[in-house]
């Protein structure tokens, strides 16, 4: 069993988005925005007796080819040079979340919550293990045992065995605490791509998807619908 706690279960409004496929850049630059205003909104509250709510936001999408470094990150864990990026129709940026480097890709469900924690919680340590376990709550519901690996984030099969392999990243920015960037589930993903690099730094683990898991097709909807309800429970969220 996981040991995270249930957090509480009152009602947070939470606007719900799916983007789509959509190029990385486009999609950092409207979480930007909507990071932004609502830093702004929180500062503004502080002139108030009765501040007014700030609002929350959970995004999925999928991107086309493209690795992202985080601040951690070592730039040589890209193991291609722009040819190679060419070659691989695949895009490259540094950007502003923690980790180090991971891929995006078609068949890989990508969630951008955008959450003031002041309405849930103020721990980040909390926050980056109740992503993880919804993420190991929708694996169960295919029959496949998810896990925490000890000293890194994200979500792995078979931790403790040298058979080990990632099946999901987390790398999360947080300021007055709103966060943005999140986290990155391998449902049909290329895994080949992964091959382009050293991923989150980890040069002697596997990476998987949860089709190469069990070893059939899953429709990407549906694990998005599943998802939704674990997010919802896990945070008390009410999605609009």
């Amino acid at each position: 069993m996981s040991d995270t706690p249930r957090i509480s279960d009152q009602n947070k409004h939470v606007f719900f988005e799916d983007w789509g496929l959509t190029d990385y850049q486009e999609a950092w630059d409207r979480q930007e925005s909507i990071f932004a205003k609502i830093v702004q909104h929180k500062v503004q509250n502080r002139d108030f007796l009765t501040p007014e709510p700030t609002s929350n936001y959970l995004i999925f999408t999928e991107h086309p080819h493209v690795y992202t470094l985080g601040k951690s990150g070592q730039a040589d864990h890209l193991l291609l040079d722009q040819e190679g990026l060419g070659r691989k129709e695949a895009q490259f940026y540094k950007t502003n979340r923690g980790g180090d480097i991971t891929y995006h890709g078609p068949g890989q469900l990508v969630g951008y919550p955008i959450l003031d924690l002041d309405n849930f919680f103020t721990d980040i340590h909390l926050y980056l293990r109740t992503l993880e376990e919804a993420i190991i709550h929708t694996l169960a519901h295919y029959g496949v045992k998810g896990d925490r690996y000890p000293g890194y984030t994200g979500v792995w099969i078979d931790p403790d065995l040298p058979t080990a392999r990632k099946i999901c990243a987390l790398g999360v920015r947080a300021s007055r605490w709103v966060t943005m960037h999140g986290f990155a589930l391998n449902v049909s993903t290329d895994l080949g791509y992964f091959g382009n690099i050293v991923p989150c730094g980890i040069n002697d683990k596997d990476v998987t998807s949860l089709e190469r898991e069990i070893g059939r097709p899953v429709e990407l909807e549906e694990v998005k619908s599943v998802l939704k309800l674990q997010l919802s429970a896990l945070f008390g969220m009410k999605l609009t």
